[in-house]
């Protein structure tokens, strides 16, 4: 397989750039070197994507891990802990159970350490990418995914350290969050505001977007390309339609929505036999080597099923709306779960049974939700949500009407957790429309805005940017670059 074979030797190389994927980007010693040749620059974006399978990213923490958790969606809890609650402790240091601080800091560095390789990449294309990668197609292709790449790490970042209900005020706007950072090192970057960091993602994502338009003929259906596997042109477009809905900006949100649904060629699936993560279906996705075995230590069915990330089956049958003993829908089924009916446990098949070995970034019915949220037209919002439930197996007698912004929120709401169940999307649906309250499937935990913002890391507020020492006497940014020179503020 074509993706497989690419992957493997990008493994291979990586011996070769590990200095650089750890080294402090500063030194740029081994970048030198690196960056000379086109198989340098391949080898160093294939890099930054399996960097995006580790644990303290992709791999766990920001997929089946931390916002699966938030969302009270496992029965299972670590370390034997009964207090459910106890996973929104941000401000301390827990022993044992969840430690949330530590995995919220974890994440934090790990995404920017990826986003400060994808701005040491982007660097090098600018010093070496002219004379360096001769084709055309190949030089635009490296930029256009670091760029889709850096954009999508930190809206993640965003969605969890920014304001609750972006969409709702100017003021959730104004809240300052995060940097955003294009400069290849380490240097202390501020703290923006909210609509200051969206402004700069999409800025990246258009400039993606025209960089990736030699592929808009692109069929992502196509078994013989392994682009859903990278940030292709449909793939930017699904961000942009993503990030633009998160702005509450429904015009653009709907327009890439809907052109995604129509150019890329992917289709609804009808069915998850063998296929539980609806691998037809990704429009973009991580591939991760052996992922069975990786992940074996949170799914896993048999005698050791519950040290695992289960769910009773009360809860399941509370997340899918299931009455009886069997749901209609497909992706409350036993192709979506494994029942242990002796233990009244349930655990997700998404990771046991992966053949394709993919984490899904963004999938399909994604663009159906934006869609069906952003257009203003009530009936056709209706179809597009019923569109995907009737594909999920539920029938037209039940399908739901969207007359008013509630009813749509209200039954986007309940799709969201159906679909994106061990993907970590839910909890960030929550959190854009200021969802708090009892969770239907967890009714001991009441969610409070505060459970959605999370703090900066103790190293962020300890050493991060100042006004002081950032600027210049005329209120410059001073530039990351060695020459220590000055680059005016946009």
């Amino acid at each position: 397989m074509k993706r497989t074979t690419y992957l493997l030797i990008a493994l291979l190389t990586l011996t070769s750039c590990e200095k650089w994927l750890d080294v402090m980007p500063n030194t740029d010693v081994p970048a030198k070197e690196l960056f000379t040749t086109e198989n340098g620059f391949t080898s160093a974006l294939a890099g930054l994507y399996i960097s995006m399978t580790e644990e303290n990213t992709y791999g766990k923490n920001l997929s089946f891990g931390l916002p699966e958790q938030l969302a009270q969606f496992y029965d299972k809890l670590p370390d034997g802990t009964t207090d459910r609650n106890s996973v929104y402790i941000y401000d301390r240091e827990t022993s044992g159970a969840y430690n949330t601080k530590g995995v919220l800091a974890n994440t934090w560095q790990a995404q920017y350490h990826i986003i400060a390789n994808a701005n040491n990449l982007l660097k090098w294309w600018d010093l070496n990418g002219a004379t360096v990668l001769t084709d055309p197609t190949t030089r635009s292709m490296i930029r256009g995914e670091a760029l889709a790449m850096r954009a999508y790490l930190h809206f993640d970042l965003l969605r969890g350290w920014g304001p609750m209900h972006y969409a709702a005020s100017d003021e959730a706007k104004s809240v300052k969050c995060m940097p955003y950072r294009t400069v290849a090192d380490h240097s202390k970057q501020p703290l923006l505001a909210a609509g200051e960091v969206v402004s700069r993602i999409l800025s990246d994502l258009h400039e993606a977007r025209e960089c990736m338009s030699y592929e808009k003929e692109l069929d992502l259906s196509d078994p013989t390309n392994d682009r859903q596997f990278r940030f292709n042109y449909h793939a930017v477009g699904a961000l942009l339609a993503r990030v633009y809905n998160y702005a509450g900006i429904r015009d653009s949100a709907a327009l890439y929505a809907r052109m995604v649904i129509d150019e890329c060629g992917l289709a609804l699936q009808s069915g998850n036999s063998n296929d539980p993560i609806l691998s037809r279906e990704v429009i973009c996705g991580l591939s991760m080597h052996e992922l069975e075995d990786n992940l074996s230590a949170y799914f896993a069915y048999g005698e050791k099923m519950n040290t695992k990330y289960y769910l009773d089956i009360s809860t399941l049958n509370a997340l899918y709306e299931t009455v009886g003993s069997e749901s209609e829908d497909m992706r409350a089924q036993g192709t979506a779960f494994h029942r242990n009916n002796e233990l009244q446990y349930a655990i997700s098949l998404k990771y046991i049974d992966n053949d394709n070995e993919v984490i899904p970034l963004i999938r399909l019915p994604e663009m159906y939700y934006i869609a069906c949220e952003s257009t203003e037209d009530n009936r056709q919002a209706a179809t597009y949500i019923n569109t995907v439930r009737n594909k999920r197996g539920i029938s037209k007698a039940k399908d739901v009407t969207c007359d008013t912004p509630e009813q749509r929120i209200a039954a986007l709401n309940r799709e969201y957790r159906k679909e994106f169940y061990g993907e970590g999307q839910y909890f960030w649906f929550l959190k854009s429309h200021g969802l708090t309250g009892t969770l239907t499937h967890c009714p001991e935990v009441t969610l409070v805005e505060e459970n959605f913002i999370f703090p900066l890391p103790d190293t962020e507020v300890e050493y991060g940017w100042t006004q002081e020492n950032e600027e210049d006497g005329e209120g410059n940014e001073k530039s990351a670059d060695n020459d220590n020179t000055i680059t005016p503020k946009a």
